[in-house]
């Protein structure tokens, strides 16, 4: 039996790359992709990977203003900014910069108008406060003592 999972509206088989299509340009429609909350005013969607162990990959959309605080990286990271602009320690990014975080380095990230990007990582973020994620939607299973 193949391992198959649903990324937003593609599916992956593990044997197979992960193929994202129209990400940029006037047929880019992020709002059929499967957005899973993840911090307050931050969504995500998780392409491969686990949040706690080993590289990984997701694409992060953030609500106007909303903030990620303060984070360090055990391993590099990758940010390409798909849309809008991303404000972190060293700056504006505009739709289209690649920014590549090495080991080691920290720093938190903001936007004023909202924005998209890609993020790849080599090994977890480490935050430099607990933030609670948000509790997952729909039913939830409880323990009868």
């Amino acid at each position: 039996m193949q391992m198959v999972r649903r990324i937003g509206a593609f599916v992956e088989d593990s044997r197979r790359p992960i193929i994202l299509k129209s990400l940029f340009g006037p047929d880019c429609n992020y709002d059929a992709l499967d957005w899973k909350p993840f911090r307050k005013g931050i969504e995500i969607v998780r392409l491969y990977g686990t949040p706690h162990l080993g590289a990984s990959a997701a694409l992060l959309r953030y609500e106007p203003g909303a903030t990620l605080p303060h984070h360090s990286h055990t391993g590099y990271e990758h940010i390409i900014v798909l849309s809008g602009s991303q404000i972190d320690d060293n700056g504006r990014h505009n739709e289209g910069a690649v920014i590549i975080n090495p080991p080691g380095s920290g720093h938190s990230v903001s936007n004023e108008h909202g924005c998209v990007v890609l993020a790849i990582w080599e090994h977890p973020v480490v935050f430099s406060e607990i933030i609670p994620e948000p509790a997952p939607k729909g039913p939830i299973m409880r323990i009868a003592k």
